[in-house]
């Protein structure tokens, strides 16, 4: 990877834990390392809009866009291969905001089964495991079951080999989510749970609707789909510069990676359009805070659970 800090700065699996801790008095903004549900007044909304419109008004040209396509793989898989499992740090926080992890087959959900039906939780975009690990060592039922796959050749390798990577509870495997020939080994229907953590982001935005269709395909009806993405003025946005802007809210990292920022009417288009029904969806402001550098970090994720019907037309 050419520029870490970048990454370093999107990234949520580096957030501190904490709950609900508001800031009533911006005075005490140092006292702690982080804030929830912070509202932004109307000049730092204005503020952040502009940036965004400095960053994207020159775009890369469509054939420079075109080669950062065409080799979205290739950078993936340097990025792991470089980094290696060291990266990113497990995601514990899974259990608090994804309560419904802790299921399994054996205990009431709103997917009808039968007894010792297995739990299966489809994982997309795992990387080196950091939610597939967490899952694993927290839910011991031996029903559950864990799918998961990555574009990136090196970071399924890395998953298998993880002293926890048990093939009689897991099953990881290459995958290009927008490439429809690709067989998955994934029965259709047959998935009670499946997990878009900042994975959807790193797609073309023309590729998305048809990858969500597909990967809906998968859910049992009544089934859940889990998401967790970058949302539009998230600090990350904020930060990049001009000359890195792809698209619309669509940008190339340093090391050639790319991310897109989204809106709460992007996600419900697109999980509704695939069918889903809506039982969640959010816009998680926070503000992170180095207390030693004295720095304010606004930080916007949108957060999803859309549930398939049961009766599927």
């Amino acid at each position: 990877m050419v520029i870490i800090n970048d990454m370093c700065a999107d990234e949520e699996e580096r957030r501190p834990v904490f709950g609900n801790r508001y800031l009533d008095d911006p005075s005490s903004v140092f006292e702690h390392n982080a804030w929830d549900n912070v509202q932004w007044d109307e000049e730092q909304q204005m503020l952040a809009e502009q940036k965004v419109k400095d960053n994207s008004s020159a775009p890369l040209s469509d054939e420079k866009a075109e080669v950062y396509e065409r080799e979205a793989g290739v950078h993936w898989t340097e990025f792991y291969r470089q980094h290696q499992n060291k990266f990113f740090k497990d995601r514990h926080w899974l259990f608090t905001e994804f309560p419904e992890l802790m299921q399994s087959a054996n205990e009431p959900t709103q997917v009808p089964s039968l007894e010792q039906e297995k739990f299966i939780i489809f994982e997309v975009g795992c990387g080196v495991g950091n939610t597939v690990f967490p899952i694993l060592q927290t839910n011991r039922s031996p029903n559950l079951f864990i799918y998961c796959c990555d574009f990136a050749d090196s970071a399924v390798q890395l998953v298998k080999e993880h002293e926890l990577y048990d093939t009689e509870r897991c099953h990881a495997f290459q995958c290009d989510i927008t490439d429809s020939s690709h067989q998955l080994p994934v029965p259709p229907g047959s998935v009670d749970v499946i997990i878009l953590i900042f994975v959807l982001s790193a797609l073309h935005p023309s590729k998305m609707q048809d990858a969500m269709i597909r990967l809906v395909s998968y859910l049992k009806p009544g089934g859940l789909l889990l998401f967790r993405d970058y949302g539009r003025y998230d600090m990350a946005q904020l930060r990049f510069k001009k000359g890195q802007c792809l698209s619309e809210n669509f940008y190339v990292r340093g090391d050639g990676t790319r991310v897109y920022f989204f809106s709460e009417e992007d996600v419900f288009t697109m999980l509704t359009r695939a069918g889903l029904m809506k039982e969640q969806l959010y816009v998680d402001r926070r503000l992170q805070v180095n207390r030693g550098r004295q720095l304010r970090m606004y930080r916007v994720w949108i957060q999803a659970k859309f549930r398939k019907p049961r009766e599927c037309t």
